[in-house]
């Protein structure tokens, strides 16, 4: 076992102003459903270039909630890729909607357009009310090819960007930042430790729709509302709604956290530059995933292909050996279409390029707290790991 620190996949950067933030907020009045919620919402929506942001305890929630918002039901069906966290596809599920999944490309496991095409005509002439692709790692999706089909299958695009917080993409001569909202209903963001920024566990929606975030905002607490002008004490409610709310202590660490974002970002991109330097020697048994070239992202896994057969090594036996010398990893992800619930429920489904990326992917240590040696010092791992 390597005496140097351990370095897992990814980790949080907590430093002494985020601690004294939550200090402050934990002497302040509110705990929770205080005004620290409103500013960390109102930041965020700045920084993407949103109209609304609207914090939930977790990510998962916001995609729930995201169901809700759009009136996504039973007799509905959402097209999600298969290369993604569950929660992409439960959501759909906790309303009571079917699932469809897309392939994706399998050097970079995003949706595409031909994928998404190929997933509305499985769809089988059903009522496609959402289509949820994923900036999986951080890199950007195809937002105006994807769009064009959901709308032409009268569907609503929701981008589910838990990765992609500081991404940014052109598109032609537009410029669009992830959260931004400009190709899409809704972005959902998560804050969860080993994201871009964390609030311990949290997550955001963002929208360009003013009633849409009203509606969030009431489903997200009971489903309650207040109406103009009735006593202080009188609410209502119209739709059972959840007790989704994000309180005012993890808001007060998103908000230090936020501050920091732009220099967490540059840290990430110089990390990833560096690996990128330093992999070559290992083609063609391991490449970088491919990123669109509209996409500028802000990487938060640094995920590579391996060709174990040609290098004549098990998945398993060089995650073993890159954790005898100290360097953590993990696969991202097991396709969704191949969990138990989703076989018994669809059957066996056939998409190549969702298997194909399962079976060479791995994710390598990148978080901001990475000194420059220690890229060197995994890709050297890696390299001993595939003798």
């Amino acid at each position: 076992m390597s005496a140097r620190p351990f370095l897992p996949y990814g980790r949080q950067t907590i430093e002494d102003d985020d601690v004294q933030a939550v200090a402050d907020a934990l002497r302040g009045d509110f705990l929770t459903t205080g005004p620290t919620v409103a500013a960390f919402e109102a930041a965020v929506a700045q920084k993407v270039g949103a109209a609304h942001a609207v914090a939930a305890s977790n990510g998962t929630a916001t995609l729930h909630l995201a169901m809700m918002a759009l009136g996504v039901g039973e007799g509905n069906v959402c097209i999600v890729p298969s290369v993604t966290f569950l929660a992409t596809a439960n959501c759909a599920r906790y309303v009571g909607a079917e699932v469809v999944f897309a392939d994706v490309d399998p050097d970079s496991g995003l949706m595409t357009p031909d994928t998404l095409a190929e997933a509305l005509k499985r769809a089988e002439g059903r009522r496609v009310k959402a289509v949820l692709p994923v900036h999986l790692r951080g890199d950007v999706v195809d937002l105006p090819g994807l769009k064009a089909l959901a709308d032409e299958a009268g569907a609503v695009l929701v981008d589910d960007a838990p990765h992609a917080l500081g991404s940014t993409a052109v598109f032609g001569n537009q410029a669009s930042t992830v959260g931004d909202c400009r190709w899409s209903a809704m972005a959902s963001f998560s804050f969860h430790p080993v994201k871009t920024i964390a609030t311990g566990e949290g997550g955001m929606l963002t929208t360009n729709d003013g009633a849409l975030a009203g509606r969030l905002r009431a489903l997200r607490s009971h489903g309650m509302s207040r109406p103009a002008g009735a006593d202080p004490w009188i609410y209502e409610m119209a739709e059972p709604g959840f007790n989704y709310r994000l309180p005012d202590i993890n808001c007060a660490l998103g908000l230090s956290q936020l501050a920091k974002l732009d220099r967490f970002a540059e840290r990430r991109r110089t990390l990833a530059a560096r690996y990128k330097a330093l992999l070559p020697p290992l083609a063609p048994v391991v490449r970088l995933a491919s990123s669109p070239g509209h996409s500028k992202p802000v990487l938060h896994l640094l995920t590579v292909l391996i060709d174990f057969a040609t290098a004549g090594v098990t998945r398993a036996e060089v995650v073993a050996r890159l954790a005898e010398q100290g360097i953590g990893s993990q696969v991202h992800y097991i396709p969704v279409h191949n969990q138990p619930y989703y076989r018994q429920r669809y059957g066996a489904l056939d998409l190549p390029g969702a298997q194909a990326w399962y079976d060479r992917c791995l994710t390598l240590p990148l978080f901001p707290g990475m000194a420059d040696a220690d890229v060197d010092r995994v890709v050297e791992a890696l390299k001993a790991a595939l003798d």
